[in-house]
């Protein structure tokens, strides 16, 4: 019996999400055959704290980094993950191979976010997001996950999303995956509460 639902997933999802813009030089490696949309010189990276909640079909937390990548439509690669799902991990792995790893990531709510991930070995990153004035938009959206296996793997996402202005503090483990990010401040940061995502063919 599988550790996870096949696909599509349908999940439910409150995130926090920072924008920011790193030389290409400086990125993780991508796939093979991926190449980094630019914007005046700079790559977007996208770091999300994500947790899933009923009465999507799995109920877990996340932390990710993603890169935009060039492409028909719009379009990114994951390049660190972490969950602390079983589940979550073998079937990202499995369905999609997306590299999660897992972590100790906890969470806490109220008039302020925060976060913490670390694994066995060591932190990861921490941040703190608050909530900034502005009016919230239902929008849908989709876009593609590509990912490394026997080429490039494609893998549809659509969500419908509200996306509110915040203000994010992160740190970052100067010697860990995520240290390219580190003395660096996002371009812009976002909650997106009570998002409906559909993962997955």
């Amino acid at each position: 019996m599988s550790l996870y639902p096949p696909q599509p997933w349908h999940l439910t999802a409150d995130a926090r999400v920072s924008i920011w813009r790193v030389p290409p030089s400086q990125l993780p490696p991508l796939p093979p055959g991926a190449s980094p949309l630019l914007v005046a010189g700079q790559a977007s990276v996208f770091t999300a704290w994500i947790d899933y909640t009923p009465p999507g079909q799995l109920a877990y937390h996340e932390l990710l980094a993603a890169v935009s990548i060039k492409a028909r439509r719009v379009s990114c690669s994951i390049t660190e993950i972490w969950v602390d799902s079983e589940a979550s991990m073998a079937g990202g792995r499995e369905l999609w191979a997306i590299p999660k790893g897992l972590a100790t990531l906890d969470f806490t709510s109220g008039p302020a976010f925060t976060a913490t991930a670390a694994t066995s070995g060591d932190w990861i990153a921490t941040a703190a997001f608050k909530r900034r004035p502005g009016l919230p938009l239902r929008l849908p959206t989709s876009f593609e996950v590509v990912q490394e296996r026997d080429g490039l793997l494609r893998t549809p996402v659509g969500a419908k999303i509200r996306p509110r202005p915040a203000s994010a503090d992160w740190s970052f483990n100067p010697d860990g995956p995520l240290g390219y990010l580190d003395g660096r401040r996002p371009v812009a940061s976002l909650e997106l509460p009570a998002s409906e995502l559909r993962f997955g063919a």
